[in-house]
């Protein structure tokens, strides 16, 4: 699918943020685990989320889908084995989740994805499912992975040498499916959507700040509470939303129902220090997340240094963040970002690429990037390869905002992974992106 932007000065109107697709398949995997009749609205129905859903069906959970309203039914038989391999089509975070749920049933599975995810290391979750008692073996770190049945042994403790989300959520999974005590420390704080989904199902779930990251406790006894869960809006997709706004000449835009989860939305403090003319309105929470709207207009940014703790705070905004960098006077630089050489992509290796194509001054390192803002005068359309990563696609498709004769993408299908509804939502902004 080849996509393209055509160029265009100004955004305005208001529009409601997707749901989060983190959040979605959190919310169907515990769920499916509480075993009650559940609705979920707010579900982002995304190829990714769809994977995990289908992954849970698969194993004898009672889903079904209508729009972006999810109901989970409570089952009259427990999970069982499934016959054939679990695809979990290019989502990673489905993946990574399910094997901690699996492991804790004690089913037998083989789980397995695309030729991305194929290619994804899966021995960081592996490891210490294995220390729990699991049996779980992949190819040389590498899906297809094969799930055992076994008995998790109580009381397991993980120190993450390497903060992730992913990682925490699968262990804490594992506990609660397996009704085992679990402890996980993380050197630093990563998104907690987990954690107060399990708190808000009612189970016991302790936080403690240790150090300069926290450890997390599943501690059993408590039932699931028969709640229904409302899925705020994907932060990661309102980005693309934000820093369009903030890049085009003239621009006003109104983003309804974004999630500013302190674990996830650090992006807003950087682009304002940038000099970003950001403003939150009307913060509430729902089902144990902050979410609020987003009021963005035009902003002449600066460069800024990025690194330590931030990083696994924003992972997923930074080829987004590239392109406001590319945009900004002086010198913006990310360091201690390797983790983003394992995603859908090399999204370094990306990013740099596409940056060189719009002739932007940068450096490349092994754990970031330095970017010289000024995208020079195009006299020719920039031709991109999104290298099959949603979020480089979108990402150069909205540097479409400062090439006066626009920018084609090519491999552009990923886009529906996570953000389904990302042309129609662009194109009523102001943007012109069609399908070449």
């Amino acid at each position: 699918m080849r996509l393209f932007a055509k160029n265009t000065s100004s955004l305005s109107g208001q529009v409601n943020c997707p749901g989060d697709k983190s959040i979605s398949q959190r919310a169907i995997i515990i769920g499916a685990l509480a075993n009650q009749n559940i609705s979920i609205s707010g579900f982002l129905n995304g190829e990714d989320p769809l994977s995990t859903l289908s992954a849970l069906n698969q194993i004898g959970a009672d889903i079904s889908i209508n729009d972006n309203r999810v109901n989970i039914k409570k089952r009259e038989i427990p999970f069982s084995n499934s016959s054939n391999s679990i695809d979990l089509g290019n989502s990673g975070t489905g993946m990574r989740l399910m094997m901690g749920l699996i492991a804790g049933i004690g089913l037998k599975a083989k789980l397995v994805g695309d030729e991305s995810l194929m290619k994804r290391p899966m021995s960081r979750v592996s490891i210490p499912l294995n220390e729990m008692g699991a049996n779980v073996s992949n190819s040389d770190g590498l899906p297809p992975i094969e799930i055992e049945s076994r008995e998790i042994r109580d009381d397991y403790a993980y120190d993450m040498p390497i903060a992730s989300a992913q990682v925490k959520s699968s262990i804490l999974l594992a506990g609660v499916a397996s009704n085992t005590k679990v402890s996980i420390f993380e050197p630093s704080i990563t998104r907690d959507h987990t954690e107060l989904m399990l708190k808000h199902f009612g189970l016991n779930i302790k936080s403690e700040e240790e150090n300069d990251g926290k450890r997390i406790t599943f501690i059993p006894g408590n039932n699931f509470l028969v709640k229904d869960y409302f899925v705020v809006g994907d932060f990661s997709s309102a980005a693309f939303l934000i820093i369009a706004g903030l890049i085009a000449d003239d621009s006003e835009i109104f983003i309804k129902n974004v999630g500013l989860n302190p674990t996830r939305s650090g992006l807003i403090d950087i682009l304002i220090e940038m000099g970003g003319n950001i403003e939150i309105k009307n913060k509430k929470m729902l089902s144990g997340e902050l979410v609020g709207d987003v009021f963005v207009k035009s902003s002449v940014l600066s460069g800024v240094n990025i690194n330590g703790g931030i990083i696994s705070n924003i992972i997923d905004e930074i080829p987004i963040l590239s392109i406001a960098a590319a945009c900004a006077n002086g010198t913006t630089r990310i360091s201690d970002a390797k983790e983003l050489r394992v995603k859908e992509s090399d999204r370094l290796e990306a990013i740099g690429s596409g940056l060189s194509r719009l002739k932007v001054k940068h450096e490349l390192f092994e754990d970031g990037i330095s970017i010289t803002g000024g995208i020079p005068e195009h006299n020719e359309t920039i031709e991109i390869d999104s290298h099959g990563d949603h979020r480089i696609a979108m990402s150069f498709l909205i540097s479409s905002l400062k090439l006066k004769n626009g920018v084609n993408v090519d491999n552009c299908k990923n886009i529906y992974t996570s953000y389904p509804n990302f042309l129609e939502t662009m194109n009523s902004l102001g943007m012109q992106i069609n399908e070449q």
